[in-house]
């Protein structure tokens, strides 16, 4: 099965580095990476293309101009470029573990759409990591990282369960298997069905709003946040507004409420 990876990403070339070195060392070797980047200073370019220089799968970089938060339309850009029948989706402050894209590949089923988690370590941990325990595994490693800094309950569970307890937690969680977009899989002909992102979204649950219309088209979310895991690395969210989150939710809730499948502030003006 191959796969599109799309990273978004603004202005954070060092966490950005992590990440891409996490895409270095996955045990499945049938996908493409997309940086798909909200408007970045040059200096981003020349690192996807450093690293696109000697990786071991297909990179690229799609950018557009710097005109405030507009994540949504550069990510439905992404889309449109895709190489493959399916795209998994996360953020360039979100390293993987080397099984992460083969469990989203594993997992893929038709008519569903797959939700993982994350694990969010604080600012301490997330510069600790350098390149060596990304390679090595140890920045997933539970005594390593406590060896760093303290971790919550919910990182220690997914962090430090193995393959049964992992789909015994994914089987009895209580968490919703929403769409995320740092850690989330779908097909790109249901993703084009519903015109993907909503571009009048800003922060705050435009990637909810995508898995709700997903949702009213028929395809359902499928629990893994405990199987595909990655480590979130902290940073502020000054892009974060009252306005925008309060505006999304009415967005969100007239989606529910009226059962809409097909955006039409998504993909279509793009192609």
């Amino acid at each position: 099965m191959k796969i599109s990876v799309i990273i978004s990403t603004y202005n954070a070339e060092e966490w950005l580095t992590k990440v891409l070195q996490g895409y270095q060392h996955q045990t499945w070797r049938d996908f493409e990476v997309i940086v798909a980047d909200d408007g970045s200073r040059p200096s981003t370019k020349e690192l996807v293309e450093r690293f696109a220089a000697d990786y071991p799968v297909p990179l690229r970089h799609i950018w557009h101009e710097d005109q405030g938060y507009r994540r949504q339309e550069i990510l439905n850009q992404a889309i449109l470029i895709a190489e493959h029948d399916y795209i998994l989706f996360t953020d360039g402050d979100c390293i993987p573990r080397k099984d992460f894209v083969e469990v989203h590949a594993r997992h893929a089923e038709k008519g569903r759409f797959l939700s993982g988690g994350y694990c969010k370590l604080s600012m301490k941990l997330s510069k600790a990591i350098a390149a060596e325990d990304i390679r090595s595994g140890n920045c997933f490693d539970l005594s390593w990282l406590k060896s760093q800094d303290k971790l919550g309950l919910s990182n220690t569970l997914k962090l430090g369960a193995g393959e049964f307890t992992a789909r015994l937690l994914d089987s009895i969680t209580t968490a919703r298997a929403s769409f995320n977009n740092c850690n989330s899989s779908a097909w790109k002909a249901d993703l084009l069905a519903i015109n993907g992102y909503d571009e009048r979204m800003k922060y705050g649950g435009p990637d909810r709003e995508l898995g709700e219309r997903l949702e009213n088209y028929g395809v359902m979310g499928k629990q893994i946040r405990h199987r595909a895991v990655c480590v979130h690395l902290d940073h502020s969210r000054g892009y974060k507004t009252q306005e925008s989150v309060q505006a999304n939710l009415d967005i969100r809730a007239k989606t529910r409420n009226e059962k809409i499948i097909r955006t039409p502030y998504g993909i279509d003006k793009l192609a």
